[in-house]
């Protein structure tokens, strides 16, 4: 057990109402406390590839990791911990982009990628692309993650106003992905963990389709129920339209352990 607080997660995936096929991949693992997602693209339908290769590959590259007390204070700039999950996604990279360049029908697949990390009492997070990371903290839902994308880059430099950003035909360039390149420059945020606070990871299939206001209606009302949340969820990206594979994992904070 990594974690000092007892842990509860929950995710669910679906293909949409548009798509024919899942390139979406999830997965979590509550008694080491991980959990991730990723959104494939690319390919002729290799995106699915891409986010499997990327998250079979990280999960495999931290479980002896996770299941060792967390390691002591390294240099000023990262924790050990975050340096071995920084690691973990640049081998996730490089597979994938190997795997890329071996097949022609697989070439320039690769993947937004989201990961938590609770481990003792502290919560690691790495995002690659425009997949996200809320935290809802009593009855407040704030984005850990800013994406990794053409127009927040340009908001950001001034270029686009945030209205302007919303209806831009550049809204799904992405900056940064898993696999398209040699080399990935995964965001990585490091912070304590609080009892109480639930994250949600997803994919832009709920975001593109749901408010961040209905996101934390739909949580506080079924709070606990972290099934249900999920499945409520991705009910209501497919009611506003479905137009992409939907994935969510969510993740809630419980008291100590033992208590």
């Amino acid at each position: 057990m990594t974690s000092h607080f007892t842990l509860f997660m929950a995710g669910k995936t679906d293909t949409g109402l548009k798509r024919d096929h899942n390139e979406d991949f999830i997965a979590w693992d509550a008694e080491r406390g991980l959990a991730l997602l990723a959104d494939g693209m690319g390919g002729h339908k290799a995106g699915d590839v891409a986010s499997r290769m990327s998250i079979e590959s990280i999960k495999k590259n931290l479980q002896s990791a996770l299941e060792q007390p967390l390691p002591g204070s390294g240099d000023e700039d990262i924790s050990p911990l975050a340096s071995l999950l920084d690691s973990a996604i640049n081998e996730a990279n490089n597979t994938v982009f190997a795997a890329g360049e071996e097949k022609a029908q697989q070439k320039g697949m690769g993947t937004t990628l989201v990961v938590l990390i609770l481990h003792d009492d502290r919560v690691l997070v790495a995002h690659v692309g425009d997949s996200r990371l809320y935290r809802l903290h009593g009855r407040e839902l704030t984005a850990v993650t800013h994406d990794h994308s053409l127009v927040r880059q340009m908001m950001a430099e001034g270029i686009m106003t945030e209205e302007e950003a919303h209806d831009s035909p550049f809204t799904h360039v992405i900056t940064q992905a898993v696999g398209v390149r040699e080399a990935v420059d995964a965001e990585i945020q490091e912070f304590e963990a609080v009892p109480g606070d639930v994250y949600l990871l997803c994919s832009d299939g709920l975001t593109d389709m749901v408010e961040d206001a209905e996101i934390a209606e739909t949580l506080l009302a079924v709070q606990g129920h972290w099934e249900r949340a999920a499945q409520r969820l991705v009910d209501l990206a497919n009611q506003h339209g479905g137009r992409d594979n939907i994935s969510v994992v969510i993740v809630g904070i419980g008291p100590p352990r033992g208590k």
